[in-house]
């Protein structure tokens, strides 16, 4: 008897406390919108993305039409966003870009958008020299290219417009230079061919590319390795054409040393 009644007890407090569960699990329970919005902006002010998160969420799930809802959706992308969680906030992005698309604010997702892959492609484009070329993923990069220009052409004159299209300007020559240190790794294995493709390709691809300097010398050199005299010198002719004063016809065109020791 003794041992049913302590069971009994034990089962009881175990009752009374999964009924008290509810409140200690989310005290934000009977929250209004306002005060959930307002709790989440704080987070936000405060830095703290994750918290902002779970408030946004909870605000659009239990007051979906109301008209802090889109507003919620939107910041809930860029909390996502800081936060470093960049697949959940393009696909915060997405999501609302296909259900409010003549939200005013709409330019904003866009931006933010192409921001989110532009921050989460920056590190491996800004650390080049530290890594095997042919291991990096450029996908992010033009991702990121491809939002900014769906806004610029979309929305002309978003206040986001200008800023797009200086960050779209670096994805360019960003994209041109690592497609030339592509080339760059195959002239330095004696993949002369491979070399030479890859070069024209950021040469056609990207014809305004600082970069193409390098480009059209490599084009030259790889010509010149696998001796194809007429193809290496029309390739010399358009690179004399196009930069006249390269340091490489001093360095390298000339032949006095050999390629490998230019870079």
């Amino acid at each position: 008897m003794r041992m049913i009644s302590r069971l009994a007890v034990i089962l009881a407090l175990l009752v009374s406390g999964c009924s008290l569960l509810p409140d200690v699990i989310d005290d934000s329970a009977g929250w209004s919108a306002n005060k959930l919005y307002s709790a989440a902006k704080e987070a936000m002010a405060d830095a703290n993305y994750e918290q902002a998160v779970k408030l946004f969420e909870k605000l659009e799930a239990r007051y979906p039409f109301g008209r802090y809802a889109q507003q919620a959706q939107i910041e809930t992308a860029y909390a996502y966003y800081k936060v470093g969680d960049a697949s959940s906030a393009l696909a915060a992005c997405d999501r609302f870009i296909k259900l409010h698309p003549n939200h005013p604010n709409i330019d904003y997702m866009y931006y933010l958008k192409g921001l989110v892959n532009f921050n989460d492609d920056l590190g491996l484009l800004s650390t080049i020299s530290m890594q095997d070329v042919t291991e990096r993923d450029q996908k992010a990069a033009r991702e990121s290219f491809a939002a900014f220009k769906e806004l610029v052409a979309k929305y002309p004159d978003s206040k986001y417009a200008a800023d797009a299209t200086a960050r779209m300007k670096y994805l360019v020559n960003a994209l041109a230079t690592s497609e030339v240190h592509v080339a760059r790794y195959y002239m330095k294995r004696g993949a002369y061919l491979a070399a030479a493709n890859r070069a024209q390709y950021s040469i056609k691809t990207y014809p305004d590319a600082p970069s193409n300097e390098e480009a059209l010398f490599i084009v030259v050199k790889a010509y010149d390795e696998m001796g194809m005299k007429d193809l290496r010198d029309d390739a010399e002719r358009v690179m004399r054409k196009n930069f006249p004063k390269s340091v490489y016809f001093e360095r390298g065109l000339n032949r006095v040393e050999p390629w490998w020791k230019l870079w």
